[in-house]
């Protein structure tokens, strides 16, 4: 079909998309707590013709575009939680609840895949298959996706592919990231427990010290990816609080630490709890104190199918012009589209929202975090024409 056309509608959409944006940009609730939310987005798609069915993982909203042919079945995702941080942006439009932010941009992607819903729906003749629109609850470490996999999202009908972005923050608006592989990291956290033995600060050696072993395991700890990861892989080993100690004249018989663990190869995901329990258990050992560890897998590696990929730099390139996709570096951030991605070939792509000019460079999960809002419209531009590409023709 002709381009120019469907462009130029979203084009003169933007000023509804911006009021759509702020609309949810005021209501942010967190994880499988998305009542509104949910409820404001399956009011919007009955708006548009179609018949979303609520309550998928909990909160989550999916809603079917029927193509006029027959064909495969696209997955197109944007998530709809926000955060627990109290916003402090002074906008207009902020939060209108205590301690919840959309601080991660999610707000945007509801808001550019209704309009992507919009389009595609009026130009159903040329394709061939169908769109499934899923609003996935819970993106922020809850498992959202996981829940909608097992409400059956992926069946009735089966899936063949996916398709979905976030807005970027790291990347000047006006442009869009596109890479193959792994473009997200794997996420996981750690709990690591550390004892030993109290007494009186004074008298060390009738004690043992579960401070000095904890500080031994966070030094020894940085040594998993300077010495047992391939230079030529990448891994991230955090420890970001702890918690440990009575008073100054007293030895701690105790002291609890958390942290996120952080890979793209598949081999270093596996290999990291081992590597973990290693460390802690010889640190611990050797100072006479017990080490355990409980590691949570979180998501794995946003890992983007090539042939994917190329479906959806070629439909950028199209209607945004090659100069205006990037190839990015990766991001060690972790990203729950990887569930499906990982049941389903796909691609998650980044839309770039920074502008400094407007105050829109803080970065994501920031109290005061916004985007630059003519990044939607590029953003609904490249999800219509990689559905379009992808559903253009018979399989």
């Amino acid at each position: 079909m002709a381009i120019a056309p469907w462009t130029d509608q979203v084009d003169t959409m933007a000023p509804e998309l911006i009021a759509t944006r702020r609309e949810f940009h005021r209501i942010p609730e967190i994880g499988f707590e998305e009542e509104k939310t949910s409820a404001l987005v399956a009011e919007k798609l009955r708006a548009l013709g179609l018949d979303p069915r609520v309550g998928i993982g909990k909160t989550g909203v999916v809603a079917m575009i029927e193509g006029a042919h027959p064909g495969r079945t696209l997955l197109m995702r944007a998530d709809i939680d926000g955060l627990p941080i109290d916003e402090r942006t002074g906008l207009e439009y902020r939060s209108t609840h205590p301690d919840r932010m959309h601080a991660c941009g999610h707000d945007t992607h509801i808001t550019m895949m209704l309009a992507t819903a919009r389009i595609l729906l009026e130009h159903r003749e040329h394709l061939h298959g169908r769109v499934k629109l899923v609003f996935q609850p819970a993106e922020e470490g809850l498992g959202g996706a996981q829940a909608m996999i097992d409400d059956g999202v992926l069946e009735d009908p089966q899936v063949n592919a996916a398709i979905g972005c976030h807005i970027w923050n790291d990347m000047p608006v006006g442009q869009v990231g596109v890479r193959e592989g792994p473009i997200m990291a794997a996420s996981d956290r750690i709990r690591i427990t550390v004892e030993g033995q109290g007494g009186h600060g004074a008298m060390p050696h009738l004690a043992t010290d579960a401070i000095v072993a904890a500080a031994q395991v966070i030094n020894t700890l940085q040594t998993i990816v300077s010495r047992r990861v391939s230079p030529l892989s990448a891994g991230v080993v955090t420890i970001g609080t702890i918690h440990g100690g009575y008073a100054s004249n007293i030895i701690a018989d105790r002291v609890e630490m958390e942290g996120t663990v952080r890979s793209f190869d598949d081999e270093v995901w596996r290999q990291m709890p081992y590597y973990i329990e290693q460390v802690v258990g010889g640190a611990c050992s050797a100072l006479g104190c017990n080490g355990n560890v409980e590691y949570t897998r979180g998501v794995p590696t946003t890992d983007n199918d090539a042939e994917m990929t190329e479906l959806v730099r070629e439909a950028a390139n199209e209607v945004l012009g090659a100069d205006h996709v990037l190839y990015p570096q990766q991001s060690t951030g972790g990203e729950d589209m990887s569930v499906f991605l990982r049941a389903v070939p796909g691609c998650f792509f980044w839309v770039g929202s920074q502008n400094s000019e407007k105050g829109a460079d803080k970065p994501h999960h920031h109290p005061e975090f916004d985007v630059d809002e003519d990044a939607m419209p590029l953003g609904v531009k490249v999800l219509v024409a990689s559905a379009l590409r992808y559903l253009g023709t018979q399989p």
